[in-house]
Order: C-alpha cells, then sequence, then structure tokens
C-alpha cells in the first residue's frame, strides 16, 4: 500500500473492553507498564474522585492479566495497545478491611519470604533476582475500621517501601488526597499517575457507551419510548452522560433510578438527571413522592456501617437512633425508595464461641446490607448536620441492644464493631473497661479501634487489652482462649478484679492465674517444696524457685562445696516470696512426678498441658516473647518464665486422680549443681 492510501485508509474500529465499555488511553497506559514498554515507569499511581471508576478500571485490567479470563475476552477484537502480552499473572494483596501490618504479611505469604520483621519484607524483596509485578487495588477500602486513617498507613507502610523498591512493579489505586504523596516519594520518569478526572484520562464516549447499554431493552431496560427507539435512547444516554461529567457514579445511579421506576420521568427536562451523586439521591426521592431527608435517613445507618455491611435486622434501630424518632413506618414505604442505592450481600453466620465453623454442616447464613457504592455512604455522612452526634446514637443504640448486658449474646455486628462506632463518636476511651467485651470481640476489629485513641486517655484496664492485643490477633483463638490470655494480662498489670470477672462471665477457661511477678533474668524454674516441722508443727509449703542473675535482689546462693546459683524462692499457691535458702527446696520424687495427672511440652513460645492417660491437651499457653522456664507441679500449677517475669497458673482441667499435694516419703537435699536445669520435662 502506498503512503498515499495508507495515510487515507479508514482507522481501524475496535471492540470496546467488554467490561470496562472504554477508557482506551488509560488501558494502553496500563499495557505498557505491564510489558516494561521501554519508557513506560515502573510505578504507576492510579487515582480519581469517588466514583470515577478505578475500581472498575483495575478489575478490568486483570482481567486481560489473568490468563483463565483472556480466554473468555475477544482480545483479537481489541485495540492491540491496550492487551498485555500472555504473562503471569501479578500479585493482587487486597487491602479491604486489612490492616497495613496484614497487608505486608499477605505480600511476604505470596512470595514465600522468610522475613521475620517488617522492614525484612522490603530487602528480601530487593534481592530478588527476577523482578515482580504487584497491584493494590482499593487502599481507600482498607482497614478493620473505617476511621483509624488506614490508607494513609497503608500508602506510608507498604506501598511507598514497595514503591522504592527497584524489583517491584507497582501498580496502586489510591484515593487522590493520598496520591502526590506516593508519587512524590520517587524520582521523575519512574512514576506515572493517571487521575481518571483529568481530561487526558477522561472517557466521555465511555461514559456514553455506559448508559446506552445500560438503557438498551436488549440487556434488560424496559420497554420505553425512549429506551426502545436507537435514536432517543442515544439522546437520553448523551444528556446523562454530559450531565455526570467524568464520574461514572453518579451516572449509574441515574440509570438505575429511572429503570426501576419509569414513571414521571421526561427525557426532556434535562434538570431531572442528576450532575452528582447528591443529586441522584434527592432527584430520585423527589420522582417517587419522598421527601429527600426520608431517604438519607433511611440509608444514614448503611452509611457508617462497618465490616462487610449492616444486619438487615438492625436497620430499622439504627435509622431511628440517628433520625430521632420511630422510623419503622418510613422503611415499610420506602425499600423501593431505598432499592436503587442498597446491596445485600449474604454470608456464613459467625464461628461458634468454640471457634468451630458454624455452616460447617449446612449451617445458616445472614443478609447483610450495604450501600452500592462507598461514594453514596460518603455522599450522606457529608450531608447529615453532626457525624459525631450521629455516631453517639448509634453507639448507645447498639448497646441497649445487647442482651442482658451480656457479650456472649450479642449479634456478631454489635460485638465486633461497637468500638468502631465509638470511636468516632469519642466514646471509646468510657466505653472500653468491660473484659467480656475485651474477650468477645473480633481482635483485629478491636485493637485498631483503640489503637486510634491517645495511650493517656485509656484506663489501665484497655492499656493491658492494648498491650495483649498482638498475641490475640496473631493467634486467631477463638473467645475462651482469648479470655484467658487477657485474664493472666491482668494479673501480670495487678487488676486482678477484671480477672475475676473474666471468670464469673461463663468462659471455660483453662486456668486461674495466682500470681505474676515482673522479674528480668529468670533462666529457670522449678517446682518444688519445704518440708515441715513436726517440733513447730509446721505442714511442707509448696513453692517455686527461679534461677536468676547473680546479685537480684533477695536471691540466695544454694550452699555447697563450690557454692551455687543465685534463687529466688516464691510460695507456689499465693503471692509472695519465702525466706528459704534454696538448698531446703526439696523435689518431688520421680515416683509422685509420673502419677502426676498432667504433664508438659513445649516450644519456644508455645506450651501445652495433657492429660496423662487421654493424651487430651487440657490447656495451651502461647507467648510473645519466648519461654525461659516452665514447670508443672503433681496437682496442676504451672509456672511459667519469661524475659519479662514469672506467672503461676492453676489448671482448672478436672483431676482424674488426686495425688498427694506433697510427697513425705523423700527428704534429701536439692543438688545446687543440678539447679541450671530446673524445669524438668514432664513430657
Amino acid at each position: 500500500m502506498s503512503a498515499a492510501a495508507e495515510g487515507s485508509a479508514t482507522r481501524p474500529v475496535y471492540e470496546p473492553h467488554p467490561f470496562i465499555g472504554g477508557r482506551t488511553a488509560a488501558l494502553r497506559a496500563l499495557a505498557a507498564w505491564r510489558m516494561r514498554w521501554p519508557g513506560a515507569p515502573r510505578v504507576i499511581v492510579l487515582t480519581g474522585s469517588q466514583g470515577s471508576g478505578r475500581s472498575r478500571l483495575v478489575t478490568g485490567f486483570l482481567m486481560l492479566c489473568e490468563p483463565e479470563y483472556r480466554k473468555t475476552l475477544p482480545l483479537d477484537d481489541m485495540d492491540p495497545a491496550t492487551v498485555p502480552p500472555d504473562l503471569p499473572p501479578p500479585a493482587v494483596p487486597s487491602p479491604a478491611l486489612r490492616t497495613a501490618g496484614q497487608l505486608q504479611w499477605l505480600i511476604a505469604d505470596h512470595f514465600g519470604l522468610r522475613a521475620t520483621r517488617t522492614d525484612e519484607i522490603f530487602t528480601e524483596l530487593a534481592a530478588l533476582e527476577e523482578p515482580v509485578t504487584i497491584v493494590v487495588p482499593d487502599v481507600d477500602a482498607a482497614g478493620p475500621v473505617r476511621a483509624t486513617g488506614e490508607p494513609a498507613r497503608v500508602v506510608r507502610d507498604v506501598l511507598k517501601p514497595l514503591a522504592a523498591t527497584e524489583t517491584v512493579q507497582l501498580l496502586a489505586d489510591v484515593p487522590r488526597e493520598l496520591a502526590a504523596e506516593l508519587a512524590g516519594a520517587l524520582p521523575r520518569g519512574q512514576v506515572q499517575v493517571i487521575d481518571l478526572d483529568e481530561p487526558e484520562w477522561a472517557d466521555p464516549e465511555g461514559l456514553l457507551l455506559h448508559a446506552e447499554t445500560a438503557l438498551d431493552p436488549g440487556v434488560g431496560a424496559p420497554e420505553l419510548p425512549y429506551t426502545s427507539d436507537p435514536d432517543a435512547r442515544r439522546a437520553l444516554a448523551a444528556a446523562m452522560a454530559r450531565r455526570a461529567g467524568t464520574n461514572r457514579l453518579t451516572l449509574q445511579l441515574a440509570v438505575q433510578s429511572l429503570l426501576m421506576q419509569p414513571e414521571g420521568f421526561d427525557p426532556a427536562d434535562e434538570s431531572q438527571l442528576p450532575a452528582d451523586v447528591g443529586e441522584a439521591l434527592d432527584l430520585h426521592a423527589r420522582r417517587l413522592g419522598a421527601d429527600p431527608r426520608t431517604l438519607r435517613l433511611i440509608l444514614a445507618p448503611l452509611a457508617f456501617a462497618e465490616g462487610e455491611g449492616l444486619p438487615v435486622e438492625l436497620l430499622g434501630l439504627l435509622s431511628g437512633a440517628i433520625a430521632g424518632r420511630d422510623m419503622s413506618q418510613d422503611l415499610a414505604d420506602g425499600m423501593l425508595l431505598a432499592a436503587p442505592f442498597i446491596e445485600p450481600v449474604e454470608v456464613a453466620d459467625e464461628p461458634d464461641e468454640d471457634g468451630t465453623d458454624a455452616t460447617a454442616e449446612g449451617g445458616s447464613r445472614r443478609t447483610l446490607l450495604r450501600l452500592m457504592h462507598p461514594g453514596v455512604a460518603e455522599e450522606i455522612r457529608a450531608g447529615l448536620p453532626d457525624v459525631r452526634e450521629a455516631q453517639t446514637e448509634i453507639a448507645m443504640a447498639l448497646l441497649e441492644a445487647v442482651p442482658e448486658q451480656n457479650w456472649a449474646k450479642a449479634d456478631p455486628y454489635i460485638r465486633d464493631h461497637l468500638a468502631a462506632h465509638t470511636l468516632e463518636a469519642g466514646l471509646l476511651p468510657r466505653l472500653f473497661t468491660d473484659p467480656g467485651l475485651f474477650a468477645h470481640a473480633d481482635p483485629v476489629t478491636l485493637r485498631a479501634a483503640v489503637e486510634s485513641v491517645p495511650l493517656e486517655e485509656l484506663d489501665a484496664p484497655a492499656r493491658t487489652y492494648l498491650r495483649t492485643a498482638p498475641l490475640l490477633t496473631r493467634s486467631q483463638a477463638p473467645a475462651d482462649v482469648r479470655a484467658a490470655l487477657l485474664e493472666t494480662a491482668f494479673v501480670e498489670d495487678g487488676l486482678a478484679p477484671y480477672a475475676d470477672a473474666l471468670h464469673a462471665l461463663g468462659f471455660a477457661l483453662p486456668w486461674r492465674t495466682l500470681w505474676s511477678v515482673p522479674l528480668a533474668g529468670v533462666g529457670a524454674v522449678r517446682t518444688g517444696y519445704l518440708p515441715g516441722d513436726e517440733a513447730d508443727g509446721s505442714v511442707p509449703r509448696q513453692v517455686a524457685a527461679f534461677l536468676v542473675p547473680e546479685g537480684t535482689p533477695g536471691s540466695r546462693t544454694a550452699q555447697g562445696a563450690d557454692g551455687g546459683p543465685a534463687m529466688l524462692i516464691h510460695d507456689l499457691l499465693q503471692p509472695e516470696y519465702v525466706d528459704a535458702a534454696p538448698e531446703q527446696v526439696l523435689r518431688p520424687s520421680e515416683a509422685t512426678l509420673e502419677a502426676a495427672p498432667f504433664g508438659i511440652s513445649r516450644g519456644s513460645d508455645y506450651l501445652r498441658v495433657w492429660e496423662r492417660q487421654s493424651r487430651e491437651v487440657v490447656a495451651a499457653l502461647i507467648s510473645d516473647v519466648p519461654f525461659t522456664g516452665a514447670d508443672l507441679s503433681p496437682d496442676g500449677v504451672l509456672v511459667v518464665a519469661t524475659e519479662r517475669g514469672v506467672t503461676a497458673r492453676q489448671i482448672l482441667a478436672p483431676v482424674p486422680a488426686a495425688p498427694p499435694a506433697v510427697p513425705a516419703q523423700r527428704t534429701d537435699s536439692t543438688d545446687p549443681d543440678a539447679s541450671h536445669g530446673l524445669e524438668g520435662d514432664h513430657s
């Protein structure tokens, strides 16, 4: 073909991406990034306003990167510059409802890194021989609690280090207020910002196509004069797209409202078409003969909903709390009014309190409601006169809805998300003194909420929870185990009444913590007894011996030819030291130890107590620091040492047989040279 003929040739017409329906410029940039085209940036920051279509663009692009999805797309008919090569799919760690720390470890697990600290994750990624591709979508959905600002932490603690790692090719979808921070951390040429609201990346043709397709009776729209006639349909679609500007959410709401209730709509009256999300809400209400404020009050609880959504049973309660009046009739009459803005989601019931899955054998599911887009929630919250007051009313209503104020009977949503509502209401420090809530609530969401409160505003019980929370989230343990770990933590912090309260709440706790002493440097522990004296009528006394560094206040050295290690003697059952020489402490006989009902086995940071006859584990202990010693008395008192101190726990499992608490048959003194191996392996 001659150059003249080539120049006059008609430009090829390509099929649009079937899911996105446009965005050619953005797709070309993403395809060039994916294939590492010369001059393409290593990092792309995708941003735009709420409802601009960022998530849809990322989803459609990932379809082109996933081998199985590629088979379903008309790749031969699409613009070749928008189709990346057939490469292994990128890693797509989702930050939705996750903390920055969880996202870091999700990335580490995906690539099989051996890191044990978060800073090592990025070091190991930098040392990889081959570059890796990571796509992080929906950063604005990060965090188990909406009000904690987790998206900013994800940008600071995850995306910026990833972007700075030369072996990482990164695409991140971030809110506009964070896009400049992320892009500014890199030299020019390594990063490109795609703002979908900017003219360069706006997609008016795609927006028009989206509206025209949605209005087509061939894809589900009702047969109406302005939908059945192609010219009328295109004219209406053009008007809708023109009014919506660059915001796909506004256009989507306008179409849904029209198709759900077409009566009373005049296609020639452009004032009936919304220019933003707020207008979409208000125009819809007025067209259905309702007060726009009533629609917003019906939707308001969903605008504040945490997690995956709000249980349908709580919608009326919270609508009334925010409105300050009974909203039951408004809800009964207003579901058609609210329908275009709500989507139901079916989820499995919460696991039982023992940690078993309630749906494992065909169990039940529950219906949650959520707004169909975060942009709708943002608009409704912005339209309320006082967000903090609304959250206060929500929090009070949820508290009153706890049956008998018993957290074991509370709706899972109330139990797990009350703290999030009280956080935004400014009430969390006042709420956070209930040990039952500490144990029953999801530790991930509760920890995220509490960590957002300045430490000086928290009472002592909340500070105890805060230092224990990393262990609770790491273990993913059920409520009984969380309660047991908190029970010990309260004793360690001198808050015995809170520990006692946990025992009174019906938990099946595996132990009762008897005492705890803060003591650094304990190298080993051993249980034993001090013999009684028939002359003065004294009885044997159970004790625990701690191996401690020389010079530890109160310690004594075992007497012998060569001296011995420094030791502290503590009563086994009471929180008090005992003034006794180490050589006075006697060890139960081997026969007594072998006849004891329980045994122990342990690793560096976990310990199990098991019943000897059945080999059933009756108590499991985990620690956030390594154990330095552990021993178990014949009658089931577990003494454990870490770098922070020593704690004694009475195992509460039923004892099959009752061995003598203190054996009388052994009277020989302890060998001081053997006290370096105090704990003695009972396993």
